[in-house]
């Protein structure tokens, strides 16, 4: 056996307790990044759920996507592209095209439009668009007149409809009464007319929005995709819709699981935004990570240095040294990372059924999991070990640098150290500055770039830090801890670096969390505020299905109503660069009836008039408007939903856009260019002195097929990625505060193991239990309420610069949850200070001169 291997296994024997504590920190590790791995490979993998198009072999959309090219400075010219929800239509000559392309047997035009019935919201489809499921009549008829109507199980079921019974049907704010001829399968509430009638209902004659293709027998759908393409190409068809210059937009031809593209519009955008914020939670999982690790590895090695450095003083090289340590941290890490990748799978699956449970993913979305892929969390692990032996090397390398003798002595934090420290705390700084001119994402981004610079930069001061503390902290001590106030005291000043390595968890996990959560909580409750500050109205008119054409008038003419506003919620995609490089963005909007519109939703115009709202103009948020520079009479060009430009004219700004989005329009002009619009609600204010419940009942009456609510919410339009942030944001909290939470009891335990000497001869140096106890309670009080304060400190720099960038407020986190971090904080902190030595304050150490004290 090599001296190497000797060392090794001898010291992997002697220091199991300190070992114990890496291999937690090393399990955990690798349990994360398996866990967020397997996430991240999941959804890369996802498709949306092939449902109503299972029965076709191709199907042809129109391209759901829209694009932006620019050439950022010095690069070459880069693309960027942003999902679209909205239904991007195929013009109708397409049919024709590709029922001449040989191997096609059938083509079925697909009409999707929205049917309101009795409030609810359904699906209209032609009837022949059912065999492309294939979904077949389970009791009655097929529709085969204008007036008659196919209704699926679900839509029975909630409606309360049965056959041969008369339903009023609302499409596009028009109701009409239709005859229930049949029943059909399939899982979502849908209704079928004939095709004529579905035709003129969707209210787009010359355009389908998709074209289902059956292939002849013996054709495959890969060998008849590319001739459709072909076709398609050659007939010089491209989706509908004006598009901005270099925002092609040809026609898609969709096999295999692709074909779920057609059917849920919102799995694309939403499975982009997953795997971006997937993406930076792993980012941080690893950086994480690797403080965590070094901070414990270093602090094992640590007590080991007198060790190592006997070692070289009895003749061990350096590269000696080097190799028993690295082989007894890699044997440590083999085991951990193995462990952690086995437990990986389990905590994948919460985590995803934490994502389907929050409603962050959309429906639709498939998140597959082949057998393959069970060997992700191996390569994890590896990347486990490789942090691990890394960060052996750093912290076993001054006692393979130095002489010797030189390597028997403590080292003092060097001047690099410190100078390093300073510099990343100066430019976590300077990125939180940053971050108060930036908008949106990269103020997110600056902010985030400036809590872990300014982490690591207290990790490196840490010494430093611990030596500031002790002497604000020591006085009291000494005044009023009494004998163990004043050995705790001495054992801070004395041993800064330890005290120092003791915080850096403790600043890591407050000022995570205070971040993750104070970001969001922020955002949240700034946005409340506004919205209930907008909110002036006293009821509302709700209908999933849509509102019927004329509701405002309708509803303005009801007895004791002084104003009506209807409101739909919807989005814009801005093109924009930022450093030259192109940005596409989906911004939350409103579309609004401005009329009488201060009297029930007030967004706080700072300039312009909103009564000018109408098709071709648009009101701009402060915010917005401030990174855009535009004023009342400027214009701007904007990307709808549905991927078509438009050049708008500015007419007002408003302050409250956290609540109402970045924009409003007229509520015709969003509606448009807008598919499957949002519930759409009327908010009504009622004149002074009128009774409110008789106004409620009046409203039935006049706007019939809706419902009435007497206290209505706020109106708040909530960015798309919203509940996905927040449910990432939970996991991320718990996962990583968790493990920041047993990294901290892991560094505190190894340390106090360390000191068992050390209280051992002040036991027998003539104190009492009791006074150990005391001392052992006030430097964890001290380790504990440094590392808070710090960590405080850290969190308030980036979060205020995202507060004041994003909501133009301070920073903000609910109490309960900012005492759960303090709470937190000084239980571990104990309890990694004071159990680890109980069996040594337990032990017989007479005093010197006399028998054993108490």
């Amino acid at each position: 056996m090599s001296a190497a291997k000797l060392l090794a296994a001898k010291g992997a024997r002697t220091h199991r307790k300190a070992w114990a504590a890496v291999f937690a920190a090393l399990a955990l590790t690798s349990v994360l990044l398996g866990a967020f791995a397997l996430t991240l490979s999941s959804t890369g993998l996802g498709h949306a759920r092939v449902e109503r198009y299972a029965g076709a072999d191709l199907v042809v959309s129109g391209d759901q996507s829209t694009s932006f090219t620019a050439k950022p400075w010095g690069s070459e010219r880069q693309t960027a592209r942003a999902g679209l929800t909205s239904r991007v239509r195929v013009p109708e000559k397409a049919l024709g095209t590709v029922r001449k392309v040989p191997g096609v047997r059938a083509v079925v035009p697909d009409a999707v439009f929205t049917v309101g019935i009795d409030g609810r919201a359904a699906a209209g489809h032609p009837w022949d668009a059912a065999r492309l499921a294939p979904y077949g009549i389970r009791d009655g008829r097929a529709p085969q007149r204008p007036g008659e109507v196919v209704l699926s199980g679900p839509a029975l079921k909630e409606h309360g409809t049965g056959l041969g019974k008369r339903v009023s049907l609302r499409v596009h704010g028009k109701d009409a009464r239709y005859t229930v001829v049949g029943a059909a399968e399939g899982p979502r509430a849908a209704a079928y007319f004939t095709g004529a009638e579905a035709r003129r209902l969707a209210g787009h004659p010359t355009t389908v929005d998709a074209l289902g293709i059956v292939a002849e027998p013996g054709t495959a759908a890969g060998t008849l995709a590319p001739r459709v393409a072909h076709a398609l190409e050659k007939a010089r068809l491209d989706s509908v819709g004006r598009r901005a210059d270099g925002d092609a937009a040809p026609l898609r031809v969709l096999a295999g699981d692709e074909r779920g593209d057609a059917e849920f519009l919102a799995v694309a955008p939403a499975r982009t935004n997953t795997l971006a914020l997937l993406a930076s939670v792993a980012a941080t999982v690893v950086l994480v990570a690797l403080l965590v690790v070094s901070s414990t590895i270093a602090q094992a090695l640590g007590q080991r240095a007198h060790e190592l450095g006997l070692l070289r003083a009895v003749g061990a090289t350096p590269r000696q040294v080097r190799g028993a340590v690295g082989r007894e941290v890699g044997r440590v890490a083999v085991g951990a990372g193995l462990a952690g990748a086995v437990a990986s799978v389990p905590l994948y699956l919460a985590l995803r059924a934490l994502l389907s449970a929050g409603g962050a993913l959309p429906a639709g979305l498939e998140l597959p999991f082949p057998p393959w892929l069970a060997l992700t969390p191996l390569a994890t692990a590896g990347l486990t070990v490789l942090i691990a032996r890394v960060a052996a090397a750093f912290a076993c390398a001054r006692a393979g640098r130095v002489r010797p003798m030189e390597a028997l002595r403590d080292a003092a934090p060097g001047k690099a150290r410190r100078i390093t420290g300073l510099v990343l705390l100066l430019l976590g700084i300077s990125s939180a500055g940053t971050a108060t001119a930036q908008h949106g994402q990269t103020a997110a981004a600056a902010a985030g770039a400036a809590a872990i610079t300014m982490v690591i930069a207290c990790a490196l001061l840490g010494p430093w830090i611990a030596q500031g503390a002790t002497r604000v902290l020591g006085a009291p001590l000494r005044r009023f801890g009494g004998v163990g106030g004043k050995l705790a005291a001495a054992n801070c000043t004395a041993s800064a670096t330890r005290l120092g390595a003791a915080i850096t968890p403790i600043v890591l996990v407050t000022a995570f969390i205070g971040v993750q959560l104070g970001g969001g909580a922020t955002l949240i409750h700034a946005g409340g505020d506004q919205a209930g500050q907008a909110l002036r109205a006293d009821l509302a008119v709700r209908a999933d299905g849509g509102l019927p054409d004329g509701a405002d008038r309708r509803i303005r003419q009801v007895p004791g109503v002084r104003g009506a506003t209807s409101v739909v919620p919807g989005t814009a995609v801005l093109a924009r660069k930022e450093a030259g490089e192109p940005r596409l963005e989906r911004l939350p909007a409103l579309g609004v009836t401005p009329e009488d519109m201060t009297s029930t939703l007030d967004p706080q115009v700072a300039e312009g008039n909103l009564n000018r709202l109408r098709s071709g103009t648009l009101a701009v948020s402060t915010e917005r408007a401030r990174a855009l520079d535009l004023r009342p009479g400027s214009t701007v060009t904007l990307r709808f939903d549905d991927g078509q430009r438009a050049r708008l004219r500015v007419v007002a700004t408003y302050e409250r856009g956290l609540a109402l989005g970045d924009f409003l329009f007229s509520r015709g002009q969003l509606l448009r260019h807008t598919s499957a619009p949002g519930p759409e609600r009327a908010l009504v204010a009622t004149a002074p002195g009128a009774d409110r419940a008789a106004v409620a009942e009046a409203l039935h009456t006049a706007v019939p097929g809706t419902r009435v609510e007497r206290d209505p919410g706020p109106v708040r339009v909530e960015p798309e990625d919203q509940a996905l942030g927040e449910t990432l944001t939970v996991a991320a909290v718990a996962a990583i505060g968790g493990y920041t939470v047993i990294a901290i009891l892991s560094t505190l335990t190894l340390i106090s193991v360390g000191r068992r000497p050390e209280l051992r001869l002040l036991r027998l140096a003539g104190a009492a239990r009791a006074q150990l106890r005391r001392m052992l309670r006030l430097e964890a009080a001290v380790t504990a309420a440094t590392g808070l304060l710090v960590g405080a400190a850290v969190a308030s720099v980036p979060l205020l610069a995202f507060s004041l960038a994003m909501a133009r407020t301070v920073p903000y986190l609910p109490p309960v949850q900012a005492v759960s971090i303090v709470v937190v904080v000084l239980a571990t902190t104990v309890g990694g200070t004071v159990p680890p030595l109980w069996s040594t304050l337990r032990g017989h150490h007479p005093r010197s001169g006399g028998p054993a004290g108490t």
